[in-house]
């Protein structure tokens, strides 16, 4: 680790990163290596490593053969978490594409703007949102549709009658036509046993366009190259690799795949350790996902702080067996200690709280597993710096927030088509500012503050909502929390609480004085609002920004809105 009072710190040396040139030589090994171990599992049917190389075989062989599309093009895979989605992820970067991770629940206007702006020319959907790519589909240079259904990959009969119920039964899939779209299956059939070189991708080519959320301003594509994937891969494997034995552990995958987080954690990483990952198609059913639980032995468990919560509340999750679990990993949204110590309670098991960004692949810091600190994104990962710097961009001394920046062989090599943006975002030495707010301590540990725009200002003086909220959510009663700035004539602006309660006799005044026990005068919430549940987005991240937006029309707030 670096000197204790330089401004930089610096993760350990990286190791095995000669080992592959791209992603493919990694999922070659672990076919290899893993032929007979369980690859992925999804809603009870079990793909095996050999079994995956095979149709990821026919499906690049289809790509290579009954297609015009060259090493380059982009294809966007737009599907929930099944077992389609490696299949064709694995297949799609031996033919040399580049893979761009659509949002299943995207909006017409938001999947038009993607495929738009990335030159997407072909593109594999599931049949339940084909009917908004027909609407789009002339404003786009999409030439190869592919159409995959839920139960494409469960054999007969058991596939057919997933499909008739899907369709007909819960009624999940409008009508639509696209009469030049081939099925997944079909596509697979016809590349079955055509002979298809992989073609060779190096370290510094494209291997995804990672679309940023687009919370702010228009939704970015980052280039993340093979290089960019093997490093987060090779780095998550290293710090955690007292925890975890090759081949032997099966993890649970909630988030969906097609986010950063979860497609580098659970699509790739478990790639170099030849490990199992479950599927979760859709983790809102949370009666299904504990089902699910109940009837399979995990290890490991990747999720964020809305969903720990949201399990830890029912009592059927309680009475599951925790025996054989021994990593829970959480990004995504900052982890507020009371869930943190909640989940530790009803599991045996610690959580490792990282920290990332699209932008770098996305793991930046996590915390060792055996120096757990609550509260902090721990330290960061091997072969990557940290540093925080002020507005004039001086680098500020330890202790004091800044703004957090990176350099490691996991930032992207910049944003697709927009050198402006990626100047702004990126200096020549290839340190990357995250627009987040992070304190860095003494002992080279991370804090996290907040998002830079998220920040409030209370009569001059910066006030976190992280930090709020983290308070707040140590109520016994408090089941969800989020802290905006309101304006306010007095103080500039002002600090508003979303609240969701398990009891209705919770009032702003007991609050109040929660708060004021924890927290300095000027950051005690000024208006608490009691909602039923809070806005947020696919993954599970509250918005912050929608509640904000709601708030609006007022020009400034008053009194009466403390209940």
């Amino acid at each position: 680790m670096s000197h204790a009072m330089s401004p930089v710190v610096s993760g350990p040396p990286l190791e095995g990163m000669d080992e592959f040139s791209s992603v493919n030589e990694v999922f070659a090994e672990a076919c290899r290596r893993f032929a007979d171990k369980p690859a992925f599992t999804c809603m009870g049917r079990t793909l095996r490593y050999a079994e995956l190389e095979r149709l990821s075989r026919d499906f690049a062989a289809w790509l290579s053969h009954e297609t015009d599309l060259e090493p380059g093009d982009r294809i966007a895979i737009q599907l929930p978490n099944v077992l389609q989605f490696p299949v064709a992820i694995f297949g799609a970067m031996r033919a040399g594409l580049v893979v761009v991770n659509t949002n299943p629940l995207y909006t017409e206007r938001e999947m038009a703007h993607q495929f738009q702006d990335a030159g997407v020319k072909a593109i594999l959907i599931l049949a339940n949102m084909a009917d908004k790519l027909e609407r789009i589909l002339p404003r786009t240079d999409i030439r190869h549709v592919l159409v995959t259904e839920l139960g494409d990959m469960h054999g007969f009969p058991k596939g057919a009658l997933i499909n008739a119920a899907v369709k007909h039964v819960k009624k999940m899939v409008p009508r639509y036509s696209l009469p030049d779209a081939i099925g997944f299956r079909t596509a697979l059939s016809q590349g079955h046993g055509r002979t298809s070189e992989a073609v060779t991708c190096h370290g510094d080519d494209i291997a995804v366009l990672q679309y940023t959320g687009g919370t702010t301003g228009v939704a970015k594509g980052s280039m993340l190259t093979h290089r960019n994937l093997i490093a987060n891969m090779l780095q998550t494997r290293q710090m955690i690799a007292g925890l975890i034995e090759e081949g032997r552990e099966t993890i649970i995958a909630p988030l969906p795949v097609y986010h950063i987080y979860t497609f580098t954690v659970n699509c790739l990483f478990t790639m170099v350790t030849g490990n199992h990952t479950v599927l979760i198609p859709n983790p809102r059913d949370i009666d299904g996902f504990i089902k699910t639980l109940r009837k399979t032995e995990y290890t490991g468990f990747v999720g964020l702080n809305t969903l720990f919560n949201a399990l830890c509340q029912r009592e059927d999750f309680r009475a599951l067996d925790f025996s054989r679990l021994k990593l829970t990993i959480s990004g995504g949204m900052a982890l507020t200690k009371a869930v943190a110590k909640r989940w530790e309670e009803v599991t045996g098991c610690a959580v490792l709280e990282g920290y990332g960004m699209t932008e770098t692949s996305p793991i930046v810091c996590v915390n060792p597993p055996d120096g757990i600190q609550l509260g902090t994104i721990g330290k960061p990962v091997p072969g990557t710096s940290i540093k925080v710097i002020g507005p004039e961009g001086e680098d500020v001394p330890r202790g004091e927030p800044g703004e957090l920046c990176v350099k490691g062989p996991q930032v992207m090599k910049g944003y697709w088509q927009r050198p402006e943006d990626t100047a702004r975002a990126m200096d020549d030495e290839g340190w990357i500012r995250t627009g987040d707010i992070a304190v860095i301590q003494e002992d080279d540990y991370v804090r996290i503050v907040d998002r830079k725009k998220d920040m409030i200002i209370v009569s001059g003086f910066n006030v976190y909502p992280n930090e709020v909220e983290d308070v707040v959510a140590a109520h016994e009663d408090v089941v969800e929390v989020a802290a905006i700035g309101v304006s306010d004539d007095a103080t500039g602006e002002a600090i508003k609480l979303f609240v969701v309660s398990r009891n209705e006799a919770l009032d702003a005044e007991t609050l109040r004085g929660w708060c004021k026990r924890e927290l300095s005068a000027y950051k005690v919430p000024k208006l608490i609002e009691f909602r039923d549940e809070l806005p947020k987005t696919n993954v599970g991240k509250v918005l912050r920004r929608e509640l904000r937006d709601s708030q609006g029309a007022q020009a400034q707030v008053s009194e009466q809105d403390t209940t």
